[in-house]
C-alpha cells in the first residue's frame, strides 16, 4: 500500500507547508500617490527600524506629518529619528522617495514602481540597487542588477540609496538548523528529495536499480493526484536537436 507523496501532502495546507505570515508586520509599500508629490514634499519621521519574519531586509515605521502611519523599505545608512521626505521638492538624499524624472543620473534606487502609486514593485530584496542611465519621450532607463536595461514611466516613484542589510547572503548558513529556520519562515519545503532517491511506494519516480525515473516522466495535465509529477502537460521533452 502506499502513501501520499508530496505534492499531495502540500495540497492538503497543513501547517508544515504553511508560510507564518501572522509574524509578518504588514505590507510594506508607498503611502497612496498624492497630487502634491508632483509639486511639493511629505516629511515623515522614522520610528523605529524593525525584522520582519521571513524578509531579508529590515523595515521602517515612519510616522508622516498629515499623521500617516507606514512601513516602507529603508536605505542602507537610515538610523531612527531621521526625518525623510516624499516628493519633487524632496532633496536627494539617500530615503528620499522622489518621482523618477527628478532623480539625476547616475543615482542608485530601489523599490521602484512600474506604475505611478503601485507602492513599489522592482528591487526589493537587502543590498539591491538599480542605476538610472538616462531618460527619452516620458521613460527613464533604468539598469537592474541582472544586468538588463528597462524604461519605467518617468513618474513613478523610487527611493534613494541601497536597501538595508546588504551582505546577508556572505554569511555562511553553516549548519542545516539555519537553512531550516530561513525556509520555514518563507514557507518552503526543505529539504527536497528527489522522486528518484525514493522507493516506488512514496514517489512515481522512485525504485529501480539507478537512480533515474522508470517511466516516462510527461503526464496528463487530468493526471491522478499521485501520479502529477514531472513534466506535467509538457507540449515537448528530450533534447533539443538541430536548434541553436
Amino acid at each position: 500500500m502506499g502513501k501520499k507523496i508530496l505534492v499531495q501532502r502540500r495540497g492538503r495546507g497543513t501547517s508544515q507547508f504553511r508560510a507564518a505570515s501572522h509574524k509578518k508586520k504588514g505590507s510594506v509599500k508607498y503611502r497612496k500617490l498624492a497630487k502634491i508629490e508632483y509639486t511639493e514634499k511629505i516629511t515623515g519621521f522614522v520610528k523605529d527600524l524593525v525584522h520582519d519574519s521571513g524578509r531579508g531586509a529590515p523595515i521602517a515605521v515612519v510616522l508622516f506629518e498629515d499623521g500617516l502611519k507606514k512601513i516602507v523599505l529603508p536605505s542602507e545608512g537610515l538610523r531612527v529619528g531621521q526625518t525623510i521626505e516624499y516628493g519633487a521638492e524632496s532633496s536627494i538624499n539617500l530615503g528620499n522617495t522622489i518621482p523618477l524624472q527628478f532623480i539625476p543620473d547616475g543615482s542608485p534606487v530601489f523599490s521602484i514602481e512600474l506604475t505611478p502609486g503601485d507602492g513599489g514593485r522592482l528591487i526589493r530584496s537587502s543590498g539591491g540597487y538599480a542605476t538610472i542611465l538616462g531618460r527619452d519621450k516620458g521613460k527613464v532607463t533604468l539598469q537592474l542588477p541582472s544586468g538588463e536595461m528597462k524604461e519605467i514611466p518617468q513618474r513613478c516613484r523610487a527611493t534613494i540609496g541601497i536597501v538595508a542589510g546588504g551582505g546577508r547572503t556572505e554569511k555562511p548558513f553553516v549548519k542545516a538548523g539555519n537553512k531550516h529556520h530561513l525556509k520555514k519562515a518563507k514557507g518552503h519545503y526543505y529539504p527536497k528529495v528527489r522522486g528518484v532517491a525514493m522507493n516506488p511506494v512514496s514517489h512515481p519516480h522512485g525504485g529501480g536499480a539507478h537512480q533515474s525515473p522508470p517511466r516516462s516522466t510527461t503526464v496528463s495535465r487530468h493526471a491522478q493526484p499521485g501520479r502529477k509529477v514531472g513534466l506535467i502537460a509538457a507540449r515537448r521533452s528530450g533534447r533539443k536537436r538541430g536548434k541553436k
